[in-house]
């Protein structure tokens, strides 16, 4: 379930350009919005005698449920007609299928796929063993990179096509904390490919960078500002 990486001179969503949208989400009195001040820098840390399997798996799985939860928050608003493509800024991502096959589908098809593989996956005793005893697969890190991957485009195209919808419920606060905890995980346990992230590098280091996000941009990478006037496919 990777993705192919190419360019292409087509508009998400029949939009203007990404660098011509304006960016709600990064408004100063929306970006200071939270809903607790505690340091996530601190609560993202593998505790002392936690073994680290065990503590991906728990905080995979509650990232999971919460952004599950808060994209069903605006999910009446996500459509095949409001949201024709999985964009977020100026990226489009499709979907790979189990024989890797390519599959270009809506918004809310994307998140589906999304969200019925994760759950899936965490419901599995084989992947995320719950009982005494059982162990981890090899494979595990790998998988709950994929997982998280898949998780911040959900998180990134609630920014992008349905701020104003978060802003209205009076979810944004909701919103981004959970997105200053999720980043700030990925990046304790190296979760997470800068470049990947990119493409909402100007809300991460407004959101974890300020005293309730943490630290600063530790390894963020910053291509996203220079490349906005064209569609890139993943």
């Amino acid at each position: 379930m990777d993705w192919l990486m190419g360019k292409s001179k087509a508009k998400p969503n029949g939009k203007k350009p990404a660098g011509e949208e304006k960016k709600v989400y990064l408004e100063p009195e929306h970006t200071k919005s939270r809903i607790t001040d505690f340091e996530f820098k601190e609560l993202v840390m593998l505790p002392r005698e936690i073994d680290l399997n065990e503590w991906l798996a728990s905080n995979t799985t509650t990232f999971f449920h919460h952004i599950n939860l808060q994209y069903s928050t605006i999910s009446e608003f996500c459509t095949g007609e409001t949201c024709q493509t999985m964009a977020v800024c100026n990226t489009q991502y499709y979907w790979h299928d189990e024989r890797g096959k390519k599959v270009k589908c809506t918004a809310p098809q994307y998140v589906d796929f999304v969200m019925s593989s994760v759950q899936k996956l965490v419901t599995d005793e084989d992947v995320f063993p719950t009982k005494y005893g059982r162990e981890f697969p090899s494979s595990f890190e790998a998988l709950v990179k994929k997982i998280c991957r898949h998780l911040f485009h959900v998180l990134g195209h609630i920014y992008w096509a349905h701020f104003k919808e978060t802003l209205a419920l009076e979810l944004h606060g909701h919103l981004n904390t959970l997105y200053a905890h999720f980043i700030l995980f990925t990046r304790e346990f190296s979760l997470l490919d800068p470049k990947e992230t990119a493409v909402m590098d100007d809300l991460t280091e407004v959101l974890c960078s300020s005293p309730s996000g943490g630290s600063g941009r530790d390894g963020a990478g910053s291509g996203a500002s220079g490349a906005q006037n064209h569609v890139k496919e993943r």
